[in-house]
């Protein structure tokens, strides 16, 4: 009897190949591209060390409506799924980064966007240095990323923050990143991209500050007991030696503490600071810029949205009032103070004078640096609807990975400060009123919700993190 067609081989070699072609095409395949947290764009990182043309107006990008693309599950879904199963949960926390870095990616490349659900904000304009590479990579956020918040430590030190005034926004990031419906939450540690460490260094000053000395030695001591203990207890910080984890403080003596620790014990770790001066610790590629926000007692609002009216009329140059604390106030009080009517420059307002109103009618907004680069008056003059004027050396400005402060914003150096007046009366009513449109645009990014809503503070600061998150791979 003749030999039947051998039809094994064929078929275990096509199998094979189909699997490789599978395997090969898997985002987790992906691991060499790198999302830098210049965000794909080929614009020049806007902060206060690179001030912006005072006179010439900077050329817009082209805005479209676009739709973007809801996705439907392929049939590669099931393959992809039994791989995974197969994977540890450190290969699969980075499965989980391959994919979305791949998804950011494309977004850049086609100018589009793909999620399973409408949208109820599309982020376009000038504004946004790669609107379309933010928006996917926000979604990919929302859909991927999970953080566990480490519950070791006790109150006053940890998992609290101070509410209100100026670093108000400390404790309310806090208290969210350990809020039981917190969407970003890990309901277990091996699902975690990230791991928050939840200490306050403004209650550590608070509670053990004694004067007249100024050391931080104690609070020093504070961070590193922590490190110690849940180093000792989990394996994730010594997994990563840090890296994918973060803190966050508001207090001016933050970066200090954090970076003066036993055996640089935090130069792996994204903190989130808003003392985010690049001449000294702060590293704006691993750390994560903080918005400075001062709250009216009891309230989610800054004086300023308190007092917020509808189209007022912006009929003041250029506002600043407080104290001369740190050289750059210094010399902008030295040469401008209670010197000019449209440039009103004051170091203490009368009792009584509404702060808040006298922005809210101003046109530029002096947010000059203090004793540190961040200041209050930043977030207060965005929510005014005035053009903050950045006065400041050094200063990482929040978001800056996505949002082009030079369309928005005007920064000066500290050397230009006797010129200020004519710098502001030379741009144009046209350039002033497009400034003045995206400063309200990007409101909602500088907008403390709690809950949180999507593209709000907490959430952008989340995005900052999951940038930064993106960039840092476990080693295998």
């Amino acid at each position: 009897m003749a030999d039947l067609p051998s039809y094994k081989t064929p078929l275990i070699v096509f199998t094979s190949l189909l699997l490789l072609v599978i395997l090969y095409l898997s985002p987790y395949n992906n691991h060499n591209f790198v999302i830098n947290t210049d965000f794909v764009s080929s614009n020049t990182s806007s902060s206060s060390q690179n001030p912006q043309n005072f006179s010439a107006d900077s050329s817009s990008s082209t805005t479209h409506e676009d739709k973007g693309t809801l996705s439907i599950s392929s049939s590669s879904t099931s393959v992809n799924t039994h791989i995974r199963e197969k994977l540890t949960s450190s290969e699969r926390i980075e499965d989980d980064l391959a994919r979305a870095r791949a998804a950011i990616r494309e977004a850049a490349q086609t100018r589009n966007y793909t999620s399973n659900k409408m949208q109820d904000y599309i982020p376009r304009g000038p504004a946004y240095r790669n609107p379309y590479a933010f928006h996917q990579s926000y979604i990919e956020m929302e859909k991927t990323f999970k953080i566990w918040s480490y519950k070791e430590g006790d109150l006053p030190l940890m998992h609290d923050g101070p509410h209100s005034y100026l670093y108000s926004i400390e404790g309310h990031f806090i208290d969210e990143m350990e809020n039981e419906k917190n969407p970003f939450a890990a309901q277990n540690m091996d699902d975690a991209h990230a791991f928050f460490l939840p200490f306050s260094v403004t209650n550590m000053v608070s509670a053990l500050y004694k004067a007249p000395s100024g050391t931080r030695v104690p609070y020093i001591h504070v961070v590193t007991d922590y490190v110690r203990v849940i180093s000792n207890k989990y394996q994730y910080w010594n997994r990563s030696g840090g890296g994918d984890h973060f803190m966050a403080s508001c207090h001016d003596w933050a970066a200090a503490v954090t970076s003066e620790t036993p055996n640089q014990l935090f130069k792996n770790v994204i903190r989130v600071l808003c003392n985010a001066n690049s001449s000294e610790s702060f590293q704006p590629k691993r750390d994560v810029s903080l918005p400075e926000i001062s709250l009216v007692t009891r309230t989610l609002v800054t004086s300023t949205q308190s007092r917020r009216e509808s189209g007022s009329n912006h009929s003041i140059l250029g506002f600043f009032a407080g104290g001369a604390h740190g050289p750059i106030r210094q010399m902008l009080i030295e040469h401008w103070k209670d010197k000019d009517d449209a440039l009103q420059v004051h170091e203490y307002l009368p009792k009584g004078t509404d702060y808040g109103a006298l922005m809210s009618k101003t046109k530029f907004c002096l947010c000059p640096s203090g004793y540190e680069v961040a200041s209050p008056r930043v977030v207060e003059a965005i929510h005014a609807s005035c053009v903050p004027v950045i006065i400041s050396d050094h200063y990482v400005l929040p978001f800056s990975d996505v949002l082009d402060w030079s369309q928005f914003s005007v920064q000066i150096p500290m050397e230009k400060i006797p010129e200020l007046k004519s710098i502001l009366l030379a741009i144009s009513d046209e350039k002033y009123l497009k400034l003045q449109k995206r400063v309200r645009q990007v409101q909602q990014h500088f907008t403390l919700n709690r809950p949180p809503k999507r593209f709000d503070v907490i959430h952008m600061i989340l995005h900052s993190v999951w940038l930064r998150r993106l960039n840092f791979r476990l080693p295998a």
